[in-house]
């Protein structure tokens, strides 16, 4: 034997003795090779080969070519995918005027159930100058470090609430533009995450 299935002769020609010598004991017909086992060409009945020790026949041509196929069709899809997020994409917005919180139905409602506070108390908040966003931006990094957790649990840094919980988000917004953090929405929470660069 020369490989698996194989053995040659002196003159150097390569044959496969179970199919040139051995017959099937059903029909007394030749032997085809499957995929892990020999059978019968006639009723394709499974033959045990009394050449080999192990039943089980591997077919390096067969696994070459379904490899082939296999990595085939996954470039496929990726490919698929690749141009259905393309085409998936949105237009470029170009702003002809400066966006306003009435502009979008609905956006004010939404910033008032996270934050928790009506929009028109908003502008008496705004006006204060204790707002500073470099410490929040080291007391969220102190928090998060390396890692990453919820917007819900960083702690405030000044006793109002509603402020600091305003404050926190507006330093985040930035810091993710900064490519400091990397925002993503988690249920009715923000996970907040640390960029390595």
């Amino acid at each position: 034997m020369t490989g698996p299935s194989q053995c040659s002769c002196p003159d150097g020609h390569v044959l496969d003795p179970t199919r040139t010598f051995q017959q099937s004991p059903c029909c007394n017909a030749k032997l085809v090779r499957k995929t892990f086992h020999y059978a019968c060409s006639k009723c394709h009945q499974t033959v045990p080969s009394r050449f080999l020790f192990d039943e089980r026949l591997f077919d390096k041509d067969y696994f070459r070519e379904m490899m082939q196929e296999s990595r085939g069709r996954a470039r496929k899809k990726r490919e698929e995918v690749r141009s259905l997020l393309a085409g998936s994409r949105s237009d470029t917005l170009i702003l002809l005027q400066e966006p306003t919180l009435e502009s979008i139905p609905g956006l004010t409602e939404a910033l008032n159930g996270f934050i928790g506070t009506d929009l028109g108390g908003l502008k008496d908040f705004l006006s204060r100058s204790d707002f500073s966003m470099d410490d929040y931006r080291n007391h969220i990094l102190s928090f998060i470090g390396t890692g990453s957790m919820l917007f819900s649990g960083i702690p405030p840094l000044v006793g109002e609430s509603r402020r600091d919980k305003i404050w926190r988000f507006v330093t985040l917004i930035f810091m993710q533009q900064d490519g400091d953090v990397s925002l993503t929405q988690y249920g009715a929470d923000i996970l907040v995450e640390r960029v390595q660069n």
